[in-house]
């Protein structure tokens, strides 16, 4: 074994990541200011607060998946993860920020996401005032599908969450110092039914906050759909921000093509996983043809929004594939990182596709759609301003870690 190595200052963050974190809070908060215009002003304030939702589970996606990621990687070990742990711990760490987010849409947002659409295709009443005729839902809103219901379980599962990411994050930190010591099977104790938990109560929560805006319509694996688009959102986020370190020491000498490429894998993985789920929804609701299911559908396949679905078929599912089964692309991370760029700008859109039909029955030109691209954008920028902060805050290897050694080692050969 070679000698071990535990100087935390030569895997020190680059200074360049300052001004990233400094440019991405600039942004947050000029498109921020924009968004609360919006907010403010009794027109748009509706359309505002549709686009939140969007903005907000697109990067409480990456926070999620991130957390994913380090249990995998604590329970299964593997290289793959080694060399970008810290960023999806990082990006874990995200949580406070996304659960201080979810507050607008409690205090203010519940009455304009979850009150119904009779303009739409299939019109429907929502939970929050149910059409007295609609006896199920009158039921439903009495017991589960109430406000205070709603916000309890949100507690609940940001509680999990964050409390899940403190004890990763903590455990983690002590690996910033001596001795070197093995500790996984102290961090399998906590991932083995932290990812159990995870995929139940994201399971819920999407259910609540998105799928219970039309209360009629349900689908058993509407919640894996959300997790692989996580799970896909936080493995994007890791290339781009793996290529963008790249330019830099240490992580100039720690990214190889090898992890690289088991990056790539991993994308594919995912946008296969995410075809897959997809198609088995439509292939399940399609044979069925029960009209409470199929109304999902019949929303989002006519009156335009078919361009929509046909555009995630084509840009989220058959291109990226095509690309990514070559493995001279997945080793190559200059061409990587733009297609997890665009498959990022995809989860935006499937988001998109999966909440505003319920509020607009035709896909037409509309200004309120630009708040859609606004105010992900303010979301965004905090997001990542808070990303890059717990970057720099540790080193980019827990040096500590026995594991991290043999990672070392593993570098070390094969730059010799």
């Amino acid at each position: 074994m070679t000698a071990v190595r535990t100087n935390t200052i030569e895997f020190r963050v680059p200074e360049a990541v300052n001004t990233i974190s400094q440019r991405s809070l600039g942004i947050g908060l000029l498109f921020g200011v924009a968004s609360l215009i919006f907010a403010l002003v009794p027109a748009t304030r509706e359309q505002f607060f549709h686009s939140y939702l969007i903005g907000f589970m697109l990067w409480l996606g990456v926070a999620l998946g991130s957390m994913a990621f380090v249990m995998i990687q604590h329970l299964t070990g593997g290289k793959w993860a080694m060399v970008i742990r810290r960023q999806l711990e990082a990006a874990m760490n995200t949580l406070p920020l996304m659960a201080v987010l979810f507050i607008p849409i409690l205090a203010a947002g519940i009455p304009y996401l979850y009150n119904g659409n009779h303009e739409a295709v299939g019109g429907f009443s929502g939970w929050l005032h149910p059409d007295p005729a609609d006896k199920h839902l009158v039921e439903m809103s009495k017991s589960y599908l109430t406000v205070s219901g709603y916000t309890g379980r949100a507690v609940i599962y940001f509680a999990i969450w964050l409390g899940l990411a403190f004890i990763l994050s903590r455990w983690s930190g002590e690996q910033d110092h001596p001795p070197v010591r093995n500790l996984s099977p102290r961090f399998r104790l906590i991932a083995a039914p932290g990812i159990i938990l995870y995929a139940f109560t994201i399971s819920f929560a999407v259910i609540d906050w998105v799928m219970s805006i039309d209360p009629h319509w349900y689908s058993t694996i509407f919640g894996f759909i959300f997790i692989v688009g996580e799970c896909l959102s936080a493995m994007c986020m890791m290339v781009i921000i793996e290529r963008i370190l790249s330019r830099y020491e240490p992580m100039a000498s720690l990214l190889k093509p090898k992890e690289v490429h088991d990056h790539g894998k991993l994308m594919l993985t995912f946008v296969l996983l995410w075809a897959y789920f997809g198609f088995s929804q439509l292939l399940i609701i399609w044979a069925g043809n029960l009209p409470m299911e199929i109304r999902f559908f019949t929303r989002r396949l006519y009156s335009g929004w078919q361009v929509i679905a046909l555009g995630l078929v084509i840009f989220h599912f058959a291109i990226p594939f095509l690309f990514l089964l070559s493995r001279p692309f997945k080793q190559n991370s200059r061409s990587l990182v733009r297609l997890a760029a665009w498959l990022l700008f995809m989860r935006f859109i499937d988001l998109f596709w999966y909440i505003e039909p319920n509020f607009h029955k035709a896909l037409t030109f509309h200004w309120g759609y630009l708040l859609d691209l606004v105010v992900p954008i303010a979301i965004g920028g905090l997001w990542l301003a808070l990303f890059f902060r717990n970057l720099r805050s540790r080193p980019l290897l827990p040096v500590y870690d026995l594991h991290a050694q043999e990672f070392l080692e593993y570098v070390g050969a094969a730059h010799d």
